[in-house]
């Protein structure tokens, strides 16, 4: 076992359980596997020859969000909300965990056994290039909707005041403030990605240069105004900053990227937490305590109490599969479609009769809602094969740093964090702008019918990559 299995699977959660009275049963038994095996897979990935980012990003969620939190609730008996259920559904919940962990692990050795041969979806989706027009156009719109829209969203002081300021605007509604802030955010994200990433022109790049340099600045500025961790939420101010991180070429090899990986660990541990300063105007004062206390009073920690509350909700009512409608057709205003549902989160909030509607509800639940454990099983296989897939095409055209495989899948692998936390419903929309406005910024490149599939490795090629964890190595490149 390497150093970092032993402190992921032995050492914190020891930490974790050190000092507590511990309420030993068969559902923090079967959480214990569930730590094992998902501490063992980020271990893999954090020790890995490869970069591995959309494999990081699920195996990180999972092992804080489902692996500890829980760990320290069922150890404890102690949870962030007032709702609690009996033995049976904790350790329902935990199997539940543990059932999509072991489909999505199956799914990135499937995709792993399937590798040499071409993926007619995603290759030549994440060949396409960026070509500079359509970057440029994109800055400029950009630039005119921030000039446009900021002064309806508080003005720029409320952007560096809280995400409170900025909701409290005089938007017709909340769905309208929404969507205006995601209009200015995600444009000028790739804004600057995009021009910070633009190849060179064949017949020379003199003007390109000059409304580079000039762009760049301003689009840097629009980026902390609109995109900072203190009028954003976290989870996207931690993808805008680590996209721009990882699809730079010094963090692209595999000794950075493991470096950046332990750090990007230890703060979600010790850092992400305290990290919700700035949610409200008024702030209250920091209270730095123990990780288990975290971890079992925290709010950002609510999602394995709520995989047990829609366990029992499906237990008195049964499945709901209309509810998966919701998500491909959430731009459906509730004025068309009355009996549209509502987001998962927010109906488990109803469920328990909570006020307060801002609620997780991992993707576990999500998919056990609308038809039990085989739908967990089937959707958590698709993306552990679709993860493998994007960190190997990545890793093959890295080389190419202006095509999508290395400017979207780590936007991606991060943003996937919120995804996995959901609830989905309310996190397509923003998902499918992070998607769609890179694709009009690029072109199909003649490269992408024919790139060449990776060489089958010799006899004395090194260790075969590890199944579950996603991602190869070129055999040309050393590991780091």
């Amino acid at each position: 076992m390497s150093g970092w299995g032993v402190v992921l699977i032995g050492l914190l959660p020891g930490l974790v359980l050190q000092n507590l009275d511990v309420h030993f049963g068969a559902a923090l038994a079967l959480q214990c596997v569930v730590v094992a095996h998902t501490g063992g897979a980020l271990a893999r990935v954090l020790t890995s020859t490869s970069v591995r980012l959309v494999a990081l990003g699920f195996w990180l969620f999972a092992y804080v969000w489902l692996g500890l939190a829980p760990l320290a609730m069922l150890a404890t008996d102690m949870y962030p909300l007032d709702y609690r259920t009996g033995e049976a559904t904790a350790f329902a919940a935990a199997a539940l965990t543990e059932l999509g962990l072991l489909a999505y692990t199956a799914g990135t050795a499937l995709a792993a056994r399937r590798g040499h041969g071409r993926r007619v979806v995603l290759e030549p989706l994440l060949s396409r290039r960026l070509t500079p027009v359509p970057v440029l156009l994109l800055c400029g719109a950009a630039l005119v909707l921030a000039v446009a829209l900021i002064p309806h969203l508080g003005g720029l002081a409320a952007f560096f005041t809280s995400r409170q300021a900025v909701r409290q605007t005089g938007a017709a509604s909340e769905t309208a403030r929404a969507m205006s802030i995601w209009a200015v955010a995600v444009p000028a994200f790739w804004g600057l990605l995009g021009l910070l990433h633009l190849p060179l022109l064949k017949g020379g790049d003199r003007w390109l240069r000059k409304v580079r340099w000039m762009l760049l600045p301003l689009m840097l500025v629009l980026n902390v105004v609109v995109n900072n961790p203190i009028s954003r939420p976290r989870f996207w101010a931690g993808t805008v900053l680590l996209t721009l991180l990882f699809s730079w070429r010094r963090f692209d090899s595999p000794r950075a990227f493991r470096v950046t990986a332990a750090a990007l660990t230890a703060v979600v541990l010790l850092v992400f937490p305290y990290s919700d300063y700035f949610r409200y105007n008024e702030r209250e004062t920091v209270q730095v305590v123990s990780l288990s206390e975290q971890l079992t009073t925290g709010m950002d920690y609510d999602g394995f109490q709520q995989m047990q509350t829609g366990i029992d909700q499906v237990g008195e009512n049964g499945f709901s599969p209309s509810s998966a409608l919701a998500v491909p057709l959430f731009m459906v205003p509730r004025s068309a479609w009355p009996d549209k549902p509502q987001a998962t989160g927010a109906m488990l909030a109803d469920y328990v009769g909570y006020d307060f509607k801002n609620l997780s509800a991992p993707l576990w639940i999500e998919c056990f809602l609308w038809a039990g454990a085989p739908c967990v099983a089937v959707v958590f296989c698709l993306l552990g094969v679709a993860s493998r897939r994007m960190d190997d095409i990545r890793e093959r055209l890295r080389d190419s740093r202006s095509t999508l495989a290395v400017l979207l899948v780590p936007a991606f692998a991060f943003y996937q964090l919120i995804l996995l936390r959901g609830s989905l419903s309310a996190i397509v929309g923003p998902l499918l702008l992070l998607i769609l406005v890179p694709l009009l910024l690029t072109t199909r490149s003649a490269r992408s019918s024919r790139v060449p599939s990776p060489v089958q490795p010799s006899a004395n090629a090194g260790h075969a990559p590890i199944p579950g964890t996603g991602g190869i190595r070129d055999q040309s490149h050393q590991p780091g």
